[in-house]
Parts: structure tokens; C-alpha cells; sequence
């Protein structure tokens, strides 16, 4: 499946275009590889570590997702690896 497709399924873009410029952005990594192609394909299994305002996610694929349904519905088809990685905001020393 394509990562912006997926990304859009998952409910962690709030539209298909959103997640199509987000995968062109070249931020989010796929398996440890820097994704700059919306067309990028994704497999159960594999690891995505995604940008977002308030951190760093990372999750792992569980199953892919035959539709856009509700949220427990997307949520079941990723499991976070590890909690949430805060950004980081410089101190004035």
C-alpha cells in the first residue's frame, strides 16, 4: 500500500493530500530509509518513524487497512514501538 494512502487510512493525516506532501517532505523514515516518494510502498512488519508537531512517532505496521474507518479501527492496524519522543525546544542559557 502506498504510505500516503496508509498514513491517511491510519487517521494520522487528516487528508490524503496532507499525507501525500508530508511523505514529499522527506522527514519520514520507512525501515530506517528516508521516504521523499508518496508512492512508497508499506508492508505489515515495517517500522515508520513520523514527524509530528509535538514529537516523534514510532509504530510498526500490523495490518494494513482495507478503508478510512474509525479510529479503533485504524488503531488496530499499528502498535507504537516506543512512547512518544517530545520535540525538544532550545533553552536560552
Amino acid at each position: 500500500m502506498r504510505i500516503d494512502k496508509l498514513l491517511w487510512f491510519l487517521r494520522l493525516a487528516s487528508t490524503r493530500t496532507h499525507a501525500h506532501d508530508w511523505a514529499l517532505e522527506g522527514h519520514i523514515r520507512l525501515n530506517g530509509r528516508r521516504i521523499e516518494r508518496p508512492s512508497a510502498a508499506v508492508r505489515p512488519g515495517d517500522v515508520l518513524v513520523l514527524p509530528t508537531v509535538t514529537g516523534v512517532r514510532v509504530i510498526e505496521v500490523v495490518a494494513l487497512p482495507t478503508r478510512r474507518g474509525p479510529a479503533p479501527e485504524a488503531q488496530a492496524c499499528y502498535r507504537q514501538i516506543e512512547p512518544a519522543i517530545p520535540a525538544t525546544v532550545p533553552t536560552d542559557a
